[in-house]
């Protein structure tokens, strides 16, 4: 692996592209965002699993969707989780 110092200010500076909030967006747009995603995902893993029980569906597909239902709960069990630690610590702070 070549690491230069060219290269790893590209990086970098790509990186900080890609970390900078969109212009524009406020961050109520994007949680109302993220939950109708995350609602989006459940309804097409249920969906799915209730096709396979009534009919002949892919076992890959199915697969797949169970795997982005899953990786979708725990993304937001996970923020969830920061949030609450968050105002824990702010209840925590003295005025």
């Amino acid at each position: 692996m070549d690491i230069t110092t060219t290269g790893a200010a590209e990086a970098y500076a790509a990186a900080r592209k890609a970390a900078k909030p969109s212009p524009g967006s406020e961050p109520v747009e994007q949680i109302k965002e993220f939950a109708e995603s995350f609602a989006a995902t459940l309804q097409k893993s249920e969906e799915l699993s209730t096709q396979a029980m009534t009919s002949n569906v892919d076992p890959h597909s199915l697969v797949q969707a169970l795997a982005q239902a899953e990786l979708a709960v725990e993304t937001a069990v996970t923020v969830r989780n920061k949030v609450v630690e968050a105002y824990q610590e702010i209840l925590r702070m003295q005025l």
